[in-house]
């Protein structure tokens, strides 16, 4: 029986051992955290009952069939829209950026092709290559708009000028000439009942499955197993060798309230003398629960140390350099594969990573017949 070790239990792990096991290998998980479903771990506040997000709001989107029907094996999902606010200056906003949000901004009452004619005035016709963030906002919808929403978020979220970082991160983020205000356009979207943790413990469950929490993996135990999938830090499987890839981490401080604080999951601060980058009030991601008293977290970003966890991968020109050294000495390797946010630095979303982890356990069983080479990594993490 082919003996696999997977480091990490979050949805990358957790996937690869349920068809790693599925499939008749013996695998062994193991997880540094005292419970499984890594940043996604969900657990109910012990003061109001409320199931609150751990690490942060997580909200299941995809519009990949195939992830969605698999997720569903799992634990039931409850329809849920994300439909986030944001407060600039001394008022309430809809986000992202639709035709609400541009008409209760500018007093107005566009219709959907007056508000694109007043996008392509007001944007920035001189900036034809945007070079970083900024230009791209300014570009895109103008001065105004990005000093209101994005400029002073931005800078709290990566605590560096939005000029200092790529465009690409404001590609992600739409702007739309109608009123939808569903935060994605996935076509599947919801919550699941009894939460992440739920999930990823049924999906753990299996005959052939050990789990190990408490217990961090190293490259010192990999002798013991014939393969290797790691979702830790890359850096870390080679002992930072190369220095410790930059990473964004979050503070949370929590308030009980009684009632409903704020009426929405979650609100966006963009004003950059409110210190924090926003307030999420969990029971708003189980309406179908009731709760009597209510706990919210403000959120606030900074630069990730040693001991902190890690959130988002800042990929900067220094961090890629860095990174190459890392995918360089992994490709060296063997009997590993990096997988995850943190083994590929990159930012993920739970329905990407499930789905890369699914693609991963087919490379591996082809393997096993002989048929294909196992690399150290699935996708390309320079991509």
């Amino acid at each position: 029986m082919t003996h696999i070790a997977i480091a990490g239990a979050g949805f990358s792990g957790a996937v690869l051992a349920q068809e790693l096991g599925r499939a008749g290998c013996r695998v062994e998980v193991f997880d540094a955290r005292p419970h499984v479903a890594g940043n996604c771990h969900t657990a109910r506040d012990g003061a109001t009952g409320v199931l609150a997000h751990t690490y942060g709001p997580h909200i299941f989107h995809t519009s990949n069939l195939r992830v969605w029907e698999y997720i569903q094996q799992f634990g039931e999902f409850m329809p849920f829209v994300n439909r986030v606010k944001a407060i600039s200056g001394d008022r309430v906003y809809s986000l992202p950026l639709n035709l609400l949000t541009t008409n209760q901004f500018f007093g107005r009452t566009f219709s959907p092709a007056e508000a694109q004619a007043f996008f392509a005035e007001i944007g920035d016709r001189s900036i034809a290559e945007p070079a970083n963030f900024e230009e791209q906002a300014l570009s895109l919808m103008g001065r105004e708009l990005y000093e209101a929403f994005f400029k002073g978020y931005t800078t709290k979220q990566w605590g560096m000028p939005p000029s200092a970082l790529p465009a690409s991160i404001l590609k992600r983020l739409p702007v739309r000439f109608n009123y939808d205000d569903n935060y994605y356009a996935s076509i599947y979207q919801g919550m699941p009942r009894h939460g992440y943790t739920q999930i990823v413990e049924n999906m753990l469950d299996h005959e052939n499955v050990e789990v190990h929490l408490g217990t961090r993996f190293d490259r010192s135990m990999a002798k013991d197993f014939d393969h290797v999938f790691y979702s830790g830090p890359i850096d870390a499987w080679f002992d930072h060798s190369d220095g410790r890839l930059g990473y964004r981490t979050l503070d949370f401080e929590r308030e009980e309230h009684a009632g409903d604080y704020q009426g929405n999951a979650v609100i966006n601060y963009c004003n950059e003398t409110v210190p924090w980058t926003r307030i999420a009030e969990h029971k708003h991601f189980a309406p179908w629960e009731s709760h009597e008293r209510t706990v919210v977290f403000k959120e606030y970003s900074r630069l990730c140390g040693p001991d902190d966890t890690p959130y988002y991968p800042i990929r900067l020109a220094e961090e890629k350099t860095q990174l190459a050294r890392y995918i360089e000495k992994a490709r060296a390797e063997s009997g590993v594969t990096f997988v995850g946010r943190l083994g590929t630095y990159r930012y993920l979303d739970m329905h990407i990573t499930i789905a890369e982890a699914l693609e991963t356990a087919e490379r591996f069983l082809a393997h096993r017949q002989g048929t294909t080479a196992m690399p150290a990594f699935v996708v390309d993490p320079l991509a």
